[in-house]
């Protein structure tokens, strides 16, 4: 039980963490220092482990990781789609 809690608060904090960069990306509109790359890796090992965590919940263990696992889904892939709609055009109009 206590692992459990641990791990749902620490989960929790590591989800929060990607809040100030989504602020920051909607403040000033700007992604041009952000690696699409870099997201979309970490977009696909967080899928991965999603995976991962609704078997474990399925099975009745790790509700607690699906939990933050879901929440950590679904910040980094707002950031994606924040770099996605705010990234310049690599062609710009002439």
């Amino acid at each position: 039980m206590l692992f459990a809690l641990m791990q749902l608060i620490g989960g929790i904090i590591l989800s929060i963490g990607w809040i100030p960069q989504i602020v920051q990306i909607l403040k000033t509109r700007s992604v041009s220092d952000l690696s699409l790359k870099a997201y979309l890796l970490m977009l696909l090992g967080i899928g991965l482990m999603e995976a991962y965590a609704v078997n474990l919940a399925a099975d009745g263990n790790g509700l607690a990781f699906l939990i933050t696992n879901t929440l950590s889904l679904a910040v980094v892939s707002t950031v994606v789609l924040l770099i996605l709609r705010y990234r310049s055009p690599r062609f710009p109009k002439k």
